[in-house]
């Protein structure tokens, strides 16, 4: 028989991969697909792990019995990139105690976790499996999500290098380490879940095996917490339409169609079969446009999708998404947009399979025209944009003076492809950080064109980058200016990833435009901070918060 920790061994990689082993250990904790198993009685000595998942699919066990275990040892990947999990692929088991010694957790302090990517790693990956708490007094700085993830930040990690705090509670990192790693937990049911908003705080103690899942550590939990809400206010922006003027709505739709998709047309049933009308998504969106950006001059909309939505089929007309989000918006405002867009060619822009994703525009005719000839799309032949969303160009006109501004609507490559930065190979690394920079040049040419033109520009979107990127440089040239940059530094923030708020949509102009005063900018905060019920479909209009833009013509 072996221990647990030699089963383990020194490195991410189990010396006894690919063997059966019989080893002991007390049950920690019990997870959907398998249970944790921890050495009883021993002093964890900071070398290695000293339990292990049993991947148990169909037997379960009871939490604070002693086990022995029979199985195949196995270094489980994900995938080529992941980091391995030693674990035990359950093949038979016998009770040797139902009452086992209590173990002790080992509490995760900010002193502990004060340490570089690398450091974090090894340290994480020797308590992997193994019992661990936080204490009360954390905050929330991710909202609640349907299955019942959560992220705080230790009470001594507020303000500390590279992490600055919000007014609600939020954390914003450096950008030198964005993938930064708060501890977090799951909890394994939902009753005992709770829907908190960012900013509230742990009243009590959580603890549970620390297991790795979707490319992060994560506390297993399996009993009840307590914490205070915090409630969050959809702020409402100060910027109106007005003559001389446009205002831009930036919108992030979140995979937006009017059609609830047959389970038989869909690639992946449990996933791309929705009801965006009738979960109030199209309501939602139409409140934050009336509601909090005052009913806009134009709507900068990403990711909307065609009209039978995710279904396999040779659609690709959006024309009813856009009938129903303006039907909405005009129950509430009596206003009816118009909309516009160039329709992907079917499969061509990535996204959610069948969909076929595009950016489009609603603009309020009363307000402004489209100069119709102008409506185009960047990059239609160039490799970066190869199953990628292209970047909308359309040169609008304001009424009143009929002064002319163009808008480029982008949605550039997504990071989905960036590896954690627990990956043994390539930690941290942004598969597609090149392939947005290669798009940057390219919007940044269109830019430089529509100057030459005397053309006042604004590129606005989603462009899946932090404001100290490389791609934001390639596009801002030497001639461009970022408003984001206007604002306080911790307000610059639209997007929140596991607990790092960050800000990925941006609103770029012409320097001259920002130094004459023209150009206002603001980020309409709320819907990033706000959590969803555990255990229910989530009811988020967007994943993102929504930016607006004044510029004077």
């Amino acid at each position: 028989m072996l221990s647990i920790r030699e089963i383990q061994g020194d490195s991410l990689y189990s010396p006894f991969a690919g063997q059966q082993v019989t080893t002991t250990g007390v049950v920690t904790g019990v997870v959907r697909r398998g249970f944790f198993i921890q050495t009883p009685n021993k002093q964890w000595d900071g070398s290695g792990s000293d339990a292990i998942y049993v991947y148990s699919p169909e037997y379960t066990a009871m939490v604070g019995a002693e086990i022995e275990v029979v199985g195949e040892c196995v270094d489980f990947l994900k995938d080529d990139d992941a980091k391995p999990i030693t674990q035990i692929h359950f093949e038979s088991m016998k009770v040797v105690r139902t009452r086992a010694p209590i173990i002790e957790p080992i509490e995760l302090t900010a002193d502990k976790l004060r340490v570089d990517n690398a450091a974090l790693a090894l340290y994480l990956n020797s308590l992997e499996s193994m019992l661990v708490s936080i204490a009360a007094g954390s905050t929330f700085i991710a909202p609640s999500n349907p299955f019942g993830d959560y992220v705080l930040s230790l009470p001594e990690q507020v303000n500390e290098e590279g992490v600055l705090a919000t007014d609600n509670g939020g954390v914003i990192v450096e950008s030198s380490n964005p993938l930064r790693w708060f501890p977090g937990f799951r909890v394994t049911r939902y009753d005992y879940a709770q829907r908190l908003n960012v900013g509230a705080k742990l009243l009590s103690e959580v603890q549970g095996p620390l297991n790795y899942r979707v490319a992060s550590y994560q506390i297993a939990v399996s009993h009840a917490f307590e914490a205070d809400s915090n409630y969050i206010e959809l702020t409402k922006s100060t910027l109106e339409p007005s003559d001389g003027a446009l205002t831009v709505m930036t919108l992030n739709c979140f995979n937006l169609d009017p059609h609830i998709e047959s389970a038989d047309k869909v690639m992946n049933p449990r996933q791309d079969v929705d009801d965006d009308w009738g979960e109030g998504r199209f309501h939602t969106l139409a409140q934050a446009v009336v509601l909090q950006a005052n009913t806009p001059d134009i709507i900068a909309l990403q990711e909307i999708q065609d009209n039978d939505g995710a279904e396999l089929t040779d659609v690709t007309d959006a024309s009813e998404t856009y009938a129903l989000l303006i039907k909405a918006i005009e129950q509430l405002s009596d206003v009816r947009y118009q909309w516009v867009d160039v329709a992907p060619e079917m499969g061509m822009d990535g996204g959610q399979p069948g969909g076929n994703i595009r950016n489009g525009y609603l603009y309020n005719p009363q307000r402004v025209s489209v100069d119709q000839a102008s409506v185009n799309v960047l990059g239609r032949d160039a490799e970066c944009f190869e199953d990628s969303r292209k970047p909308l160009v359309t040169v609008f006109r304001e009424r009143f003076s009929n002064k002319p501004l163009a808008i480029i609507n982008v949605h550039l490559a997504s990071k989905r492809h960036q590896s954690s930065i627990f990956s043994p190979n390539s930690p941290g690394v942004d598969g597609k950080l090149e392939v947005r920079n290669e798009q940057a040049k390219i919007i940044n040419h269109g830019m430089r064109a529509l100057q030459e033109q005397g053309i006042d520009y604004y590129v606005t979107g989603d462009f899946n980058d932090g404001e100290h990127s490389k791609p934001l440089a390639s596009l801002l040239g030497d001639s461009a200016t970022n408003l984001v940059f206007s604002l306080a530094e911790n307000q610059r923030y639209d997007y929140n990833h596991r607990g790092k708020l960050q800000v990925l949509m941006h609103g770029v102009v012409p320097t001259s435009m920002a130094d004459e005063g023209r150009a206002e900018y603001e980020i309409i905060h709320g819907n990033e901070l706000i959590g969803v019920e555990p255990g229910t479909d989530s009811d988020k209009p967007s994943d993102h918060a929504y930016v607006i833009a004044k510029l004077t013509l």
